[in-house]
């Protein structure tokens, strides 16, 4: 049988950042009979397109437009924004009233480091501050203490590099991207001069990009110290540090280290390694963190791993962020592997009980946790996609029980602000008209109400 033999389905896609968008493009490329609607419990599109990527990279956030134009081009597209699968609807409604659902919901909470200390005010997780900077409404009323002459970043990927320039980026520069109008005027008078990002293991080990460690050396009033710790020569204990990125890295951290060693400049980024924390300090709030220093060493698999000593040390902080990594979140009625935090699956299958559940799929973070890049989903989406074409050609992929119509009336009742996309552009014109005026890209809606005032 082919495709082209097959009556029209219709897929649900839970999620409409990088995964969903790549998924919904395959889909419709691939399959002329395939309609899809995508649902996200954000009013905006985009996901982390939207609320992840940092503001002084703009050019990110368009990654994504040529699938969103294929997508819309199809004829076969509906967005379904302010829906939440497990509140506004179950997943049960959901595959009930479509052919197939794909659940692209990324990996929204973050880790925690479960030391003492760590839920004292002015310890935050960095996945806060990012959507407050990013006008995400989840953390648009988010306080944030800058205050304080000294804070520290823990966890040395993208994102703790990301979070590092935001706070040391002069407010003459943040004001020509856009970050959140409430962002700017805090990070106007915030006294951050000092920023130290911590990473447990070496600077070979590090899980920042190159691309992230060169845009470092932009930071023109920032001096930039490597702290490599006590025993330089544990980078020996890699086998794979000489080589690649790796040695390319190491280069650049070496220059960065280098150029403005000594020359006065006001403020301060410190790249510490072999470094864990402990323990964050302080009474009513935070006052300090305590460290261990590490060594390296390799597992009986050949891994490199971290050990601590004993030599430790207080840093004075007013500011902690850990960044440790982001983690997926359970969908209610939905198999969820919580030590992973992942969707259990093969190829993008969802498995329960070791056994494929029929229709249901994965894609993105919470099919492989938040690893590579934004268009690292590409390859994963088209990966879930053949998964289902093959179970739709095989005839595995019961008829829905229930038309759209029906879940329509279901969704206007249970979800009466609902955005579509026609919704969505209006709001889209309206920020970036306001970021003309501004002599900025947009000034971005920080508040659901706001959106839907301005669609009426």
């Amino acid at each position: 049988m082919s495709l082209g033999e097959l009556a029209p389905v219709c897929v649900a896609i839970v999620g409409s950042g990088p995964a969903g968008l790549y998924a919904a493009a395959e889909l419709l490329k691939r399959e002329a009979r395939v309609h899809v609607e995508m649902y996200d419990r954000l009013p905006t599109p985009g996901g982390l397109v939207r609320s992840g990527v940092s503001p002084d990279h703009a050019d990110r956030r368009k990654m994504t437009a040529v699938y969103e134009r294929l997508i819309l081009g199809s004829g076969r597209f509906r967005f379904h924004g302010n829906v939440e699968v497990g509140t506004h609807v179950s997943q049960e409604e959901l595959r009930r009233h479509h052919s197939a659902v794909i659940y692209a919901c990324g990996a929204s909470a973050d880790r925690r480091l479960g030391i003492p200390g760590e839920d004292l005010p002015g310890s935050h997780a960095a996945t806060e501050f990012v959507g407050w900077y990013n006008a995400h409404p989840d953390f648009a009323d988010r306080h944030f203490d800058l205050s304080c002459e000294r804070a520290v970043i823990i966890g040395n990927g993208n994102v703790a590099l990301d979070v590092a320039r935001m706070l040391l980026l002069g407010h003459e520069y943040l004001r020509s991207t856009d970050v959140a109008d409430h962002a700017l005027s805090a990070l106007a008078e915030s006294a951050v001069r000092e920023l130290v990002v911590l990473g447990r293991r070496g600077p070979t080990q590090a899980s920042f990009t190159v691309p992230e460690l060169l845009e470092l050396k932009q930071l023109g009033d920032v001096q930039v110290v490597i702290d490599s710790g006590d025993d330089l020569h544990q980078e020996d204990v890699d086998p794979q540090a000489g080589g690649g990125m790796r040695a390319l890295r190491q280069r650049i951290l070496a220059e960065l280290g280098q150029a403005h060693d000594g020359d006065g400049r006001p403020k301060r980024l410190t790249l510490k390694f072999l470094t864990s924390p402990v323990a964050i300090l302080g009474q009513e709030r935070v006052e300090g963190i305590r460290v261990v220093r590490n060594r390296l060493s390799v597992d009986v698999a050949g891994a490199v791993r971290a050990e601590a000593t004993s030599n430790c040390e207080d840093i004075a902080c007013g500011l902690v962020l850990r960044s440790v990594g982001y983690f997926g979140r359970p969908i209610p009625g939905m198999p969820f592997d919580a030590a992973s935090g992942v969707m259990p699956n093969r190829a993008g299958r969802v498995v329960a009980d070791g056994h494929c559940l029929n229709g249901s799929y994965v894609v993105g973070w919470l099919k492989r946790g938040p690893s590579g890049v934004i268009g690292t989903n590409k390859v994963c989406a088209q990966e879930t996609v053949t998964a289902l074409l093959e179970d739709l050609v095989f005839g595995r992929l019961a008829p829905p029980a229930s038309d759209l119509n029906a879940f329509d009336a279901l969704l206007s009742k249970r979800s009466p602000q609902r955005m579509d996309y026609r919704a969505w552009n209006v709001v889209d014109r309206h920020e970036r008209a306001a970021g003309l005026r501004q002599g900025r890209p947009r000034v971005r809606l920080s508040r659901v109400t706001e959106m839907f005032h301005i669609t009426r």
